[in-house]
């Protein structure tokens, strides 16, 4: 199979940030995507529906000229976000979902929750209303080994929350763990994961052998080969509740090549020929549609796009970074893969 055609996918898991950054990165996904689940980790974070509201104006302020992108909305869960504030984002018909992000897990999680069990009343008001909890899965306590973070928050944190709030929707993103892949690929009806373009192709020897690559530093990070394999597996398995959600997630070039890194990967620009990659690498071509056009939809209760896009086998070259100015400005940005190749190309879409 040399070329694909699918309907207009969606990013079920995309960083913009703010400002100049915003400017810099929001046309890539738009070029692509129909629709993306925005996340709320700003500074201050997204914490309500105003705030929500404010900042899908400003996205949809830098969208190039004519562009049909839609951006969906997110709240960003701490321990004082109310059932009234659910009511009222269920209500507003451009928030999606709620994030969780465990207190200090990762970029601008500060504010995030320390004991989800505090979060109950709220959760239950989510539950009710339809509104998923979107979970970075992670476990952030000094104790534990940093590759066995999402095992440990799989056990301790979201199975008590799930059987605590059985309607609940839960998404647990970025799943990094063969543990991870196997609960999202399970009888959860109301459970879904999303995988990264990074973690179904490198491992954290790419990472760490033979020198330091910040630009694949990421949170969760990567792990073993055994658990890529895991999740490559069930990605590309045709299990109706696993799709696509890129996490990119762009920090200038300083901030990344630095002492003290950012952990993210810009992948917009060339997600979906890596994921493409991916799913060739194990012969599961047939199964990308699902993934990358379908799957989310139907968890959500949207519709599939009416457009299309086209990929083909196609090598293209990846530039060294994006952005304006010189290669140490603020708006200089590295992308997964930079200088490198990728196997496919999107071609054309309609």
């Amino acid at each position: 199979m040399d070329e694909l055609t699918i309907p207009r996918p969606d990013d079920w898991h995309l960083h913009l940030r703010d400002g100049p950054l915003l400017q810099a990165v929001v046309g890539y996904s738009a070029a692509h995507f129909g629709r993306a689940i925005i996340m709320p980790n700003l500074r201050p974070p997204v914490t309500t529906v105003e705030q929500a509201a404010a900042y899908r104006e400003r996205i949809l302020a830098a969208l190039p000229p004519g562009s049909d992108f839609t951006p969906l909305m997110t709240l960003y869960l701490t321990a004082q976000t109310t059932p009234q504030e659910i009511e009222q984002a269920a209500a507003s018909g451009f928030v999606q979902a709620v994030k969780l992000y465990p207190a200090g897990a990762t970029t601008h999680s500060e504010a995030g929750v320390h004991d989800l069990r505090a979060c109950d009343e709220t959760l239950a008001a989510m539950a009710e209303l339809g509104l998923p909890l979107l979970v970075h899965g992670e476990e952030n306590a000094a104790e534990l080994d940093i590759f066995e973070r999402e095992q440990v928050f799989i056990e301790r944190t979201l199975l008590p929350a799930m059987a605590r709030h059985r309607r609940l929707k839960v998404v647990l993103e970025h799943v990094t763990s063969a543990e991870g892949a196997r609960l999202v690929t399970g009888n959860e009806a109301n459970l879904a994961g999303t995988f990264t373009p990074q973690h179904l192709l490198y491992n954290r020897n790419a990472l760490l052998s033979g020198g330091l690559r910040p630009h694949l530093y990421c949170m969760p990070i990567l792990k073993r080969e055994a658990d890529r394999v895991a999740l490559l597996e069930a990605a590309t398995s045709g299990h109706p509740r696993v799709f696509l959600g890129t996490d990119s997630a762009p920090h200038p070039r300083g901030a990344k090549e630095s002492a003290c890194g950012c952990a993210g990967c810009f992948s917009a620009p060339w997600a979906l020929a890596l994921y493409a990659e991916a799913f060739d690498s194990v012969g599961a071509l047939g199964h990308f549609e699902a993934f990358a056009s379908r799957n989310g939809p139907e968890f959500y209760g949207l519709p599939v796009s009416g457009q299309t896009l086209t990929l083909r086998r196609q090598v293209e070259s990846v530039p060294e970074f994006y952005g304006a100015g010189d290669e140490s400005g603020d708006a200089c940005i590295v992308p997964l893969r930079a200088g490198g190749e990728v196997a496919w190309s999107v071609v054309t879409r309609q």
